[in-house]
This record gives C-alpha cells, sequence and structure tokens, in this order.
C-alpha cells in the first residue's frame, strides 16, 4: 500500500486538500480521528487513562472528559508523557488498521503532528500544505471563532514552516484561488497514482 503523509499548519487547507482528494476515490485516514477512536468508551486506552488520572477524567456518560484531562496534562509534562505513552501506541494501531483496509490506488494519512511523531513512519512521501501565516491566522479566526492570540499560540506550538517545508517530498501552496489549488492537487494525485503502481 502506498501511503502519502499530509501535513500542515493550522489553517493551511489540510481538510481542503483531503476532501479534495476523496472526491477522487482516494481512501483518507486522518490521525485526529483516530485519537478520538482509541478513547471511546470501552477502548483499552480509555481504562488505561482512568487508571492512571482517576474517575475524574471520565464524564457521567462514561466518555472522555477531555477539559478535565487537558487541565491536568497542560499543567505537567510528566502527565502529559504518560498519557502520549497510553494513547501514542493505541493511535498507531489504528492508523495501521485503516492503513490496510484501504482499497484505494493509493492512501493519504493526514495529521498535524505527522512529523512530530512516529507517524511518519507510516508513509512513503510527505505532502505538506502550506499557506503563508497571515493566512492562516485570518482563516483560524474565521473558521473557529477564537481570538488571534489564541492562532498565534498554536501556531507557536507546531513545528516551524521552514522545518516541515524542508522535510517535504511535495508542497502544494495554498494562498491563491480555489483552482489553483485543485490543479496542484490534480498534478500530485495523477503522480501518486503512478508511484502506486
Amino acid at each position: 500500500m502506498y501511503v502519502v503523509g499530509l501535513t500542515g499548519g493550522i489553517g493551511s487547507g489540510k481538510t481542503a486538500a483531503t476532501d479534495y482528494l476523496a472526491q477522487q476515490g482516494i481512501t483518507i485516514v486522518d490521525a485526529d480521528l483516530a485519537s478520538r477512536v482509541v478513547v471511546e468508551p470501552g477502548q483499552p486506552a480509555l481504562a488505561a487513562i482512568a487508571d492512571h488520572f482517576g474517575k475524574g477524567v471520565i464524564a457521567e456518560d462514561g466518555s472522555l472528559d477531555r477539559r478535565a484531562l487537558r487541565e491536568i496534562v497542560f499543567a505537567d509534562a510528566d502527565a502529559l508523557k504518560v498519557l502520549e505513552g497510553i494513547t501514542h501506541p493505541a493511535i498507531g494501531d489504528e492508523l495501521h488498521r485503516q492503513i490496510r483496509a484501504s482499497h484505494s490506488p493509493y492512501t493519504i494519512l493526514v495529521s498535524p503532528l505527522l512529523l512530530e511523531t512516529s507517524q511518519k513512519d507510516l508513509v512513503d512521501r510527505i505532502l505538506v500544505i502550506d499557506a503563508p501565516a497571515t493566512l492562516q491566522v485570518e482563516r483560524t479566526m474565521a473558521r473557529d471563532h477564537v481570538p488571534e492570540a489564541q492562532v498565534a499560540a498554536i501556531m507557536k506550538a507546531q513545528m516551524q514552516r521552514d522545518r516541515r517545508l524542508d522535510q517535504a517530498d511535495d508542497v502544494v501552496e495554498n494562498h491563491g484561488s480555489l483552482e489553483q489549488f485543485h490543479q496542484q492537487l490534480d498534478r500530485l494525485h495523477r503522480f501518486y497514482l503512478e508511484q502506486a503502481q
């Protein structure tokens, strides 16, 4: 299975890219969705989180109380490491499962943390969706209805743009028209189809 890892900073256009490639019949495996699946009620990772962090991180309906857990791990770097030790292997297993289940000519693994984690080991090629920082801020503020300072804090926590671009095999510039964006994706789609054969 030929796998392309797709990443980019917040507001760069990752979702617009994966939506378009999905319309071309390509399977999209989303690391963010996988990270939610592994902590659903009944999953071993949720039980391990409850065992370590206590029942206070479990909501009344049995689901993960994300806000309560976030407050713990953002105040304590060691707690964050413990959480990652529980969730990252489970997320990796879920991504493997979804990639193996794919029946499209190639598969896209989309992840904002692709380059910061072992997820990059699952891919044959890295595609970065890139946009100027000012445009990332504008888009994120409009989409998420959050203040500029919050977007800036998220961007600061993410990998620096130049480091991300240095690791890219392919880059799609997302600062022009939707048509230009789709033309770049079409070109890469044809290339990935060739590579996958």
